[in-house]
């Protein structure tokens, strides 16, 4: 793996799809405030910015072809906003990024095909590999669908809040989402990846929920 204080460069090593999708991986990270209160009063997550833009998003980044998908999530938050963590494989969706800007950013059919996950931050590093692009910021959770730039986003949020909270949430007033069939996968536990445990450690899913979106 990359130091932890240099990001990847290029996409010699990134995945696509039987599609020729682009393959992207990315998280929500959080943390609960001490105190008393309920979950969402304490409830906060990190967004972070990009250039030129006055909107936050969630750090996410090509998955490449030496890493599991959790690998790519864990490095793209290290990379994005300086922080490790322990992260939820359960995904909370998975959606297609069509670039508005420019059609041809992301593959040769003009999407990328991405998967989000919560990830619970343990440790906020000072400085970090893309510091210079983007600052990070603490919102509550709640606040944090006003910042967000895409309506995924806003579902991702949907899909984290029902994870952290054990029940069907939908904040999301416009839902653009289709949902599609669902599959099992390995009961939860929680293990130490020998090729990550610098950057965090892995949480295993009961389901993974799937759905589509433009952006």
């Amino acid at each position: 793996m990359a130091s932890p204080l240099l990001a990847r460069k290029g996409r010699h090593r990134q995945r696509y799809d039987h599609e020729n999708y682009r393959l992207v991986a990315g998280c929500i990270p959080y943390k609960l405030k001490e105190g008393t209160g309920d979950l969402f009063d304490r409830l906060e997550v990190l967004m972070i910015s990009t250039p030129n833009r006055n909107d936050f998003v969630f750090p996410k980044g090509g998955w490449e072809n030496d890493e599991t998908i959790y690998e790519a999530a864990c490095r793209e938050v290290l990379e994005e906003a300086g922080v490790k963590g322990i992260i939820n494989t359960r995904s909370l969706g998975e959606w297609v990024f069509r670039s508005k800007s420019s059609e041809m950013n992301c593959s040769p059919t003009g999407a990328c095909k991405g998967q989000v996950f919560a990830l619970e931050v343990t440790e906020v590093l000072d400085s970090w590999a893309e510091q210079s692009s983007h600052t990070r910021r603490w919102v509550p959770v709640m606040n944090a669908y006003s910042l967000c730039r895409y309506d995924w986003m806003r579902e991702a949020l949907d899909s984290f809040l029902d994870l952290l909270s054990g029940q069907k949430i939908t904040v999301t007033a416009d839902v653009t989402a289709a949902a599609a069939t669902n599959q099992d996968l390995t009961p939860p536990q929680e293990i130490t990846s020998t090729d990550i445990s610098t950057m965090c450690m892995i949480q295993l899913p009961t389901s993974t929920e799937r759905a589509i979106a433009l952006c």
